[in-house]
C-alpha cells in the first residue's frame, strides 16, 4: 500500500509504501470499542469514599432501651437514617483499570489506523517542526495543510511544537510512542510525520 506524503507547505512530497497487514487491516469494532473502553477506565480516579455507620465516629451506645419509650427502637445514633448517621451504601476507593493484552492492543490499533486512511483522515507529512515555541509558526503550517484541529504525531518529542499547540484550541501533540487508540478515535484527523508512520508500523507488523 502506498500513501501520499505531503511537504510542510502543503504541497506533493512523494509516497511511501506501507504493509498492508498494518494499515489495510478490516475495521473490528468490538475490539476497538473494548480497547477503547479499557483506556478510559484506566484513566478513572476511583478515589470516590464515603463513610458507612461503622465508620462514622459515635453510636457506640443504644440510644434509649428497646421498649417502653414509644418510640420506634434504635440501637446506633449513627444509622443511615439519622442526621450524622453514615450514608447507606457507602462508596468505596475501587480500581477501573481493564487488563487488554498486546495482541488485542495491536489489532485495535491497526483496526482504527487502518479506517483512518479509509476515511482520508490520516495525514503523512515529510516532517512536524517549527523553529521556535511560536504558536504563529504551528498556524502557519496547519493553514498548509488545510487542518483547524486535530491531533499531531511526531517520531520523537518536541519541545517546542509542544509549547507552540499549547494554546491552540481544539490541537494536540504527542510522540507516535505515547499516542492511545483513545486519542486516535478522538480526533477528526490525525497529522502525522513519515518517520513517526514507519515507527509505528515496526512497533504493530
Amino acid at each position: 500500500m502506498n500513501l501520499d506524503v505531503l511537504t510542510s507547505a502543503g504541497a506533493s512530497g512523494g509516497s511511501m509504501t506501507v504493509e498492508d497487514a498494518v494499515f489495510g487491516v478490516d475495521f473490528n469494532e468490538p475490539l476497538i470499542h473494548q480497547v477503547v473502553t479499557a483506556y478510559m477506565a484506566g484513566a478513572r480516579q476511583g478515589t470516590k469514599a464515603q463513610k458507612s455507620r461503622a465508620a462514622v465516629r459515635g453510636g457506640g451506645k443504644k440510644p434509649w432501651n428497646q421498649k417502653g419509650s414509644g418510640r420506634a427502637r434504635a440501637g446506633s445514633s449513627r444509622s443511615p437514617i439519622w442526621r450524622g448517621g453514615g450514608a447507606t451504601f457507602a462508596a468505596q476507593p475501587r480500581n477501573f483499570s481493564q487488563k487488554v493484552n498486546r495482541k488485542m492492543y495491536r489489532g485495535a490499533v491497526r483496526s482504527i489506523v487502518s479506517e483512518l486512511i479509509r476515511q482520508e483522515r490520516l495525514v503523512v507529512v515529510d516532517a512536524i517542526t517549527v523553529d521556535a515555541p511560536k504558536t504563529k509558526q504551528l498556524l502557519s503550517l496547519l493553514n498548509n495543510l488545510n487542518i483547524d484541529k486535530g491531533l499531531l504525531v511526531s517520531e520523537a518529542p518536541d519541545n517546542n511544537l509542544y509549547l507552540s499547540a499549547r494554546n491552540v484550541p481544539h490541537v494536540d501533540v504527542c510522540a507516535v510512542d505515547q499516542v492511545t487508540p483513545v486519542e486516535l478515535v478522538g480526533f477528526d484527523r490525525i497529522v502525522m510525520t513519515k518517520a513517526a508512520v514507519e515507527k509505528l508500523q515496526e512497533r504493530l507488523v
